[in-house]
This record gives C-alpha cells, structure tokens and sequence, in this order.
C-alpha cells in the first residue's frame, strides 16, 4: 500500500495584514488536538483564513481586492509566512504585497525563481502541495464567508473537485493534449489527401505535355532551322550595309582632315583682333586728350602746339592702318566660318552613317540572338523526353511517400478514436469513479449518522445527490434547513479529507471552521459536531473560530482570543 503523505502544517505569521499592524501575530499550527478562535466583530478571528489561502495561493480566503490586504494604516511591508512539513521537507512560502514578495523555501534553501509567478505558483500547488485552491477549501476550510459547499457547486465544480481528490485529473489534462492532437492528425490528414491530388494532378500535366511535344517535335525543329536560315541572311545583308556605310564614312573623313586646323586659326584670329581692338581704344584716348587740352596734367605746364600737332597726327595714321587692319579680320573671318560651316554638314552626314552602323550592328545582335535561341531549343528537344520521364518518375514516387504518410496518419487516427473513448468523462475516469462512489456514499452516511442526522445520502456518477429519509421519501438538499444543509457540508469535508488520504495519498492536519456554530448548527448538532472533532484529533489540528466564546470554553483545549487596540488586532496575552 502506498505511504499516506501528510502535509503538516508548523506555524503561519503575518505583519501589516488586514487589521494586523507592524508587530508580527504568529500562531503555531500544531499547538493541540483543537483550538477554539474567538473575539468580538473585527478584532481579527477570521484573518488566520485569509493569511493560510493568501501565503498558498495568493488570495484570500474572503472576497476581499488584494490592494486592500495591506493595512491600511500603515500601508506597506504586508507579509505572511507559513512553514510546514512533507516527509522529510521543511517549507516556508513567504508572500507579500508592498514590495510584492513569493519565495519558497525547501529545507531553508530557496526554491529556484527564474519562473514566472504563474509557473512558480503551478509549481507549488501540483509539486509541492498537490492540491488546487478549490480542493484544499473543500478539505482543510469550511466558513460562513466565502466557502461554497459541495453541493452548491454546478455539475462541472463537482467533477473537478472530485476528479482532483481521485488523482484522476490527469486523464482530463490528456484529453485537453489529445484534442490538440486529433486537430493536427486531421490536418495532416487533409494536407496529405490534398497533396496527393495535386501531385497526380501534375502526373496528367506531365503525360499530356510529353504527348504534345512529341506531335510538335518534327515541324517545329524545322520551323526553327528554316529561321536560322533567314536569320543568318540578315545578318549578311547587314554586314554588308555597314561595310558600304564605313567606306562613305572614310571617304567624308578625308574631306574634313582640316577641321582642328580651321578651329585653331579661328582661335588665334579672335585674339588677335582683340589685342587689335584694344590698341585703337588707346590711341583714340590719347587723340581725344591732346585735342582737348593744353596743358599737362601732371606738371601742370602748356603743351606745345607744334609737338600736338605732330603727336596727333602720329597717333592718327597708326589708327587708319589698324582699322584696315580690323577690315581685313572680317574677310578671313568670312572665309573661316563658311569653311566650318562646310565641315559641319560633312560632320552631320557622317553621325548619320554612324548611327546606320549601330543599327545594323544591333539588327547583327538580335539575329545571332535569336539563333543561339533557336539552337538551344532544338538542342533541348532532343533531351525532353528524357527529362520529362525523370519528372514523371520523380512525381510517382512522391505520391508514394504522401500517401504511406497519409496511411500512417489514418491508423494514428484510429488509434486516437480509441483514446478518446478512453480518455473522456464515460471512459477511465467514469470507471474509477464508479469505483469510489460506493465509498464516498458509504463514509458520507457515517459522518451524518454520527451528527444523528439519519437520512440515506446518494450521489451518483454524475455527482447528482439523492437524498431518503427512513421512510424512503425522497429530498433534495435545498429542502433540508440551514442546520441539516451544515452537517451535510461537514459529512462531505469528512469524507473528502478520507478520500484524499485514501485515494491520494494526500492528508493534512490542519482543519479550519469559520462560525460553523454560529448559526447553522442547534445545541445537539454542535455537541455531536465536537464528537466527530474528538474522533478527527489523533491526526488532526482543528482550529474553530466563533463568537459563542462562552459556551464553547471548556469544549477545547487551548483558546486564542484576538482583541483590537488601537485600531491594530492582535492575540490577547
């Protein structure tokens, strides 16, 4: 028989929680067989529910927004610790808000965190705990706050509840996998068939190419040869045009050999003229002062008449011999531009030429083009047939994998259809249900014996309940009163607590209860209700938080009464 492991809870703490100021509150778990938890309304009783959901889980226990868990008062540092015990192991889960802070500890050794919160959190409750939060409150938590009952859960909460204490959840995970699966079979399945058919569709393409190559071979190699033919003709007729075209050219070339020649003499009589040009201005300067003075300038003396005289008449001559001069420049320029001018012509018929050449050359280009084109394809016919049968067997043996994959992905679907009937609610699952009904039937009716509550409690494999009285009529749980409704509840957290340790291998020693006797339970159901307490303490802390402190005193073996000062709850010395 497999070893029962027992989560066993040592002590939890918290600082600037709730109504929980600076100073740490710490309750030791283990203190004694059962701990009755009073105190008045806010002092603060139910806060050990809160701390134990909230250092596990990260939330707590009442509906309350987690901003709103720190104190109010002071505002930040909001801790809680828990340590406890799984064979061999120490744990301690440390969480906070302000700053934020989760860190387990195994054995005072940090647990590695380079998780995200989400996979360390994961890793705490299916590693560590094995436990979700829903499973932990239905065996470890019942209260009047937040607690939903068994029976008050919908049809899919009652399987998740019971398929977790089962250890069965897993084959809902494989069937959550094996849907992924199926869908990638299916596609694949479909990618296969359809591959299939387009590559037999290119073995009709490739057929019906092969045929029609084969009926085109013979008129079309000969189409090609007869162009070839006319082809290297133009290329003939143009070689021959540009042959005629660079004779005219050389011959045109010979007309204008002293084109630089003109252009340079063109150049020189410019400058000259220019210089020419100038000189004439100077004199006519020096013509124009002489004739409208009579005395230096710079020396201020009369100039004489004679010496004027002569000097202009120098001066004058010198200019009549430059504008002949500048006379004779016109005539030469003349002769030059209508030589240029011929040259240009000459120049313009040669271009003309050229560009005949280029076309031909070009035309010479496309044609030897075209016929290494036509080469080529008649080469290539000769090879077609050759390919074209390479390709066909290339394509047969592709359908040939495609569809030993496509065989492969059928029989892996069949094997599929019958893991799922496996898999789902109706297959394994319903079986070991089936299995533990009976038991989970027989231990609820024990607990309510116990309570002297003596009705025949069912549920089925649907996790409907049926409920008989002695008589045999038939109730269901909403017809019961508060009273009767609370020790179903508590027959039910018994037996999960049994399945759990018996199918799980999973206990723990802590129970809690939020005003179980507050309002729900009369005189005889709280008395019978500590009788089941009493059986429970072998193995078993149970700590009951109510406001019936004086009644319940001398039932229990240690009191924890938590009292406010100051606006800060706290345990009373």
């Amino acid at each position: 028989m497999e070893e029962i492991v027992i989560i066993f809870f040592r002590k939890i703490r918290w600082q600037n929680f709730l109504s929980t100021g600076n100073q740490w509150t710490q309750i030791d778990m283990n203190r004694s067989q059962n701990t009755l938890i009073v105190g008045e309304n806010g002092a603060g009783k139910s806060t050990l529910l809160d701390a134990v959901l909230f250092s596990l889980y990260g939330r707590p226990y009442r509906n309350i927004n987690k901003p709103l868990l720190v104190n109010s008062i002071t505002g930040k540092n909001c801790l809680v610790e828990i340590e406890f015990q799984i064979k061999e192991k120490n744990y301690k889960v440390i969480r906070g808000i302000k700053p934020a802070v989760f860190e387990i500890y195994c054995n005072d050794v940090l647990v590695d965190q380079n998780a995200s919160v989400k996979e360390y959190q994961e890793h705490l409750e299916k590693n560590i705990l094995k436990l979700n939060h829903k499973s932990f409150t239905q065996i470890v938590v019942i209260g009047s706050a937040n607690f939903t009952p068994f029976m008050q859960l919908k049809a899919q909460e009652r399987r998740d509840v019971i398929e977790d204490l089962l250890d069965i959840k897993i084959f809902s995970i494989m069937h959550g996998i094996l849907k992924q699966k199926i869908t990638d079979n299916k596609n694949e399945i479909i990618e296969a068939k359809h591959s299939i058919d387009l590559l037999e569709q290119k073995v009709e393409m490739t057929k019906k190419h092969m045929n029609q190559i084969r009926s085109l071979k013979c008129s079309d190699r000969e189409a090609k040869a007869n162009k070839i033919q006319q082809l290297n003709i133009k290329i003939k007729e143009s070689q021959a045009n540009i042959e005629h075209y660079m004779n005219e050219n050389r011959m045109l070339e010979a007309f204008i050999e002293d084109h630089d020649r003109m252009k340079t003499k063109l150049k020189k009589l410019r400058e000259l003229e220019y210089r020419v040009g100038s000189k004439i201005e100077t004199i006519s300067k020096e013509i124009d002062f002489f004739e409208n003075n009579d005395e230096c300038p710079t020396c201020q003396q009369d100039l004489d008449s004679l010496f004027v005289e002569k000097r202009v008449e120098k001066q004058k001559y010198k200019m009549q011999e430059l504008e002949g001069g500048i006379r004779a420049f016109a005539n030469e320029y003349q002769d030059i531009n209508e030589r240029l001018e011929e040259i240009a012509g000459i120049q313009n018929k040669i271009n003309k030429l050229n560009q005949k050449i280029m076309e031909e050359n070009s035309n010479i280009k496309i044609s030897s083009n075209a016929i290494k084109q036509f080469q080529t394809e008649i080469t290539e016919e000769d090879v077609t047939d050759d390919n074209s049968l390479e390709e066909l067997k290339s394509l047969e043996e592709q359908i040939k994998q495609t569809q030993a994959i496509h065989e492969k992905a059928l029989l892996l679907k069949e094997e599929y259809d019958v893991a799922v009937s496996m898999l789902k609610d109706s297959g394994i699952k319903a079986k070991i249900i089936k299995q533990y009904i009976p038991i989970i039937n027989k231990l609820v009716n024990k607990y309510l014996a116990t309570m002297e509550f003596f009705v025949q409690f069912e549920l089925d494999e649907n996790f409907n309940e049926k409920i008989k009285s002695r008589f045999r009529d038939e109730f269901t749980y909403e017809s019961f009163s508060e009273g009767e409704k609370m020790r179903i509840d508590l027959s039910l957290l018994f037996t999960w607590r049994a399945v759990a340790k018996l199918r799980n291998s999973i206990s723990t020693n802590l129970l809690i209860m939020d005003e179980v006797f507050d309002s729900s339970l009369d005189n005889t159901g709280t008395e019978e209700f500590l009788k089941i307490i009493t059986q429970l303490a072998g193995d078993t802390n149970v700590f009951v938080i109510s406001h019936k402190g004086d009644q319940l005193f001398d039932k229990f073996h240690s009191v924890i009464k938590f009292e406010k000062i100051k606006n800060f709850s706290r345990i009373a010395t």
